[in-house]
């Protein structure tokens, strides 16, 4: 017996190794901190599975239930964002995932795919049972395709609230699950508190001299206040502070795990770090390996002011012009700090309820007209397509450039407004690609790992910028008359019934009266009020009268007078 159980270990040990061979992953977890200008303090998380092999059937650290998805759906890249709150450009630069707030889905299929809307809706049905989301609604009429690029789907749904049925089944995809590493940092009630949050799917193949490899990043992107966070008006911040616990265990399942700080602000006011760094990148970000119980504080001294030496190149703003509910206006603006000229290409995805006039397009640089490189319009139809406008343009140095068009606001069937349809209507945002200096912002997102994009010597980087949505209110109806009116119906109807009813349904029918005890008893105490009266009279006289009170079998029945004694009837013969 002993020796069968050796045999079998041994034999499950050669197993594993030959499971580990046949697909090698990697895993690797990483923290970049950065303090904000204002005091606030950026916390991006990311999560790295490298994989060799495209089938995702047999699998150690990639997470089956997605690997599923993507291998049902012929699924070549894929991005899911699902965010809360609004990242401001102009303060805080350069997110390394931008991402508008709400869910934000964008995949690309393989090319050898067939019916590329029935896969991309079957994957927003999967994942939103993934994710416990609402992909579900995505459909032709919220979604579009790139203008250049067959396979490629996008929609976004700006309304979608994210909260901890996202963040939960989002980190059981983890190797680790929350237990170890870095994502027990990931406190639901404390990133749910953060003034902006946003929880990333990012899954891509990486392709080299005809072999692939295949990427799966799990980001989060969190800010905190430090002033909030700290509790004593200052703005020190630290691990525990900003996620309620410290780092006590490392993963096992992790290749490596390391957590990055960005000190460029620190020459501007310097602050006071509770750990000396493992070693530095480019003089101004310190790097610690985790190994075991960890923590990580910074005291910033009076005065408590932190300003970014980053100040973004290009940012955008966006907003609604008009008044009334007949007629409205859309304006994106971009600016251009640069002192080099930027090619840019702005999309707008505008809802089919908000048919635009395409002669109205106006776009100008410094308060001039100009005309775009490129323009590319497909105009919407009726509860069936958006409407899709790309435009690229060359945006001048230090310069303002302003797209503007007008639209109709339109009157929807009753069906379709939302439960609270004086909200209003949430409008995605427009999406900005441009290419800038790659020392324009301190993290980007193009390697597979934080590390190297933080080593990548590279002259430009691709952003891609989003908006801010905005809400809109379309012509609503008075949903609380239709109530009143069935509220004043229904009472009518029940006043009307009762009576009509028994017209309706009783027989009438002569009887000849008989002896009823109620009714002599009413008789009875009437006489004795009487009586009493009189008795009281007699009283003020002098003269008292006697009462004599009479059982009903004493009573006879007269035709005019009702029940009354044989006495009184006796009298009135006389």
């Amino acid at each position: 017996m002993v020796l069968v159980y050796k045999m079998s270990t041994k034999s499950l040990w050669l197993l594993f190794i030959f499971i580990g061979s046949s697909y090698s992953e990697t895993y690797s977890e990483e923290l970049f901190i950065k303090p904000l200008a204002t005091g606030y303090v950026y916390s991006f998380f990311q999560f790295t599975v490298i994989r060799e092999d495209d089938s995702f059937k047999h699998s150690t650290l990639f997470p089956h239930s997605l690997g599923d998805i993507i291998d049902r759906f012929h699924v070549a890249e894929l991005n899911v964002d699902l965010t809360s709150g609004l990242w401001k450009h102009k303060s805080w630069g350069y997110p390394a995932v931008d991402a508008p707030s709400g869910a934000e889905i964008s995949a690309r299929f393989h090319n050898d795919t067939q019916d590329i809307d029935k896969h991309w809706y079957g994957l927003t049905n999967a994942l939103s049972g993934l994710l416990c989301t609402s992909l579900n609604f995505i459909n032709s009429a919220n979604s579009y395709e790139s203008s250049a690029d067959r396979v490629y789907r996008y929609s976004n749904l700006p309304r979608e609230n994210v909260c901890t049925e996202n963040l939960t089944p989002w980190k059981k995809l983890l190797p680790c699950d929350s237990t170890r590493g870095l994502s027990s940092l990931l406190n639901s009630g404390r990133v749910h508190n953060a003034n902006y949050h946003s929880l990333g799917i990012h899954f891509r193949p990486l392709c080299n001299a005809g072999k692939c490899k295949y990427e799966l990043r799990q980001t989060v992107s969190l800010v905190y206040d430090s002033i909030f966070i700290s509790f004593n008006n200052n703005y020190d911040w630290s691990l525990r502070k900003m996620f309620g616990t410290g780092l006590f265990k490392t993963c096992p399942l992790a290749d490596y795990s390391k957590i990055y700080l960005d000190t460029s602000s620190n020459s501007s006011v310097p602050y006071l770090i509770s750990q000396e760094p493992d070693y530095v990148l480019k003089n101004n970000i310190a790097v610690y390996n985790l190994n075991g119980i960890f923590h990580l504080s910074a005291i910033v001294p009076r005065p408590k002011i932190v300003v970014s030496e980053l100040r973004p190149l290009l940012y955008t703003d966006r907003f609604i012009t008009g008044f009334g509910q007949e007629y409205g206006g859309l304006v994106t603006r971009i600016y251009n700090d640069h002192k080099s000229p930027i090619i840019a290409t702005v999309i707008e995805n505008i809802p089919w309820f908000l048919p635009i006039y395409y002669h109205t397009l106006k776009v100008t640089s410094n308060g001039i007209r100009i005309i775009p490189k490129a323009l590319i319009y497909k105009p919407g139809k009726g509860r069936v397509r958006i409407y899709y406008l790309e435009i690229v343009l060359e945006l001048a140095p230090r310069s303002v450039t302003e797209i503007s068009v007008q639209f109709d606001y339109v009157f929807l069937k009753w069906q379709e407004y939302p439960p609270d349809a004086n909200h209003g209507f949430y409008i995605g945002s427009a999406i900005v690609k441009a290419t800038i200096p790659r020392n324009a912002t301190s993290l980007t997102f193009d390697k597979s790992l934080i590390i190297d994009n933080l080593n990548s010597t590279g002259d430009d980087y691709l952003i891609c910028l989003k908006t801010e949505n905005f809400i809109i209110t379309l012509p609503t109806p008075d949903f609380s008359m239709p109530y009143n009116v069935i509220c004043l119906a229904c009472t009518v109807v029940a006043l009307a019934f009762g009576p009509i009813h028994n017209i309706t349904t009783k027989r009438l029918k002569l009887t000849t009266a008989k002896y009823v005890p109620g009714l002599a008893s009413v008789a009875q105490k009437l006489y004795v009020l009487m009586e009493t009266i009189f008795m009281l009279k007699s009283k003020k006289t002098g003269k008292p009268t006697p009462v004599k009170v009479f059982t009903p079998e004493e009573l006879s029945y007269h035709p005019t007078l009702g029940h009354v004694s044989e006495e009184f009837m006796k009298n009135k013969g006389n």
